[in-house]
């Protein structure tokens, strides 16, 4: 059983499918951080202000005076809250990743398409044949 479990584990589809997950964590944080440090501020910018779509809410529940109207404190504190700010972030980050994926893929197979791809070699039969018409020509 620890065999089949070994030839299973470094088989070359299951160690793809762990690289691809790792980089796919990692290339995650890249477009988190492009969504919320770089994407956002300029379309809070172009509404007309500083909008932080993470604080767009709706309160479901009664807030205790002492708990203050954000976000974060109203999570916090188990308070339901209906966040349609926080999806809209959520939205916009995955048609990002989307969109640059779909860009990684097209820049890949343009440079996979540019490559000549060799010529099969001529099979055996074929070469002689010609060896033998150029005989025949001279």
């Amino acid at each position: 059983m620890m065999k089949e479990f070994r030839a299973f584990a470094v088989r070359g589809n299951v160690v793809d499918l762990a690289v691809g997950v790792i980089i796919g964590g990692a290339f995650g944080k890249i477009v988190d951080s492009l969504v919320n440090d770089i994407v956002m501020p300029l379309i809070s910018t172009l509404l007309g202000g500083r909008i932080d779509f993470t604080n767009l809410f709706i309160v479901l529940g009664t807030v205790p005076e002492n708990v203050p109207r954000t976000f974060d404190a109203l999570k916090k504190a188990g308070i339901p809250i209906f966040a349609y700010g926080n999806f809209i972030t959520i939205s916009i980050n995955f048609i990002l990743l989307a969109f640059v994926i779909f860009q990684m893929v097209k820049i890949i197979n343009k440079i996979r398409d540019e490559e000549p791809k060799p010529t099969p070699p001529t099979p055996e039969d074929i070469v002689l044949l010609r060896e033998i018409r150029d005989s025949l020509k001279k």
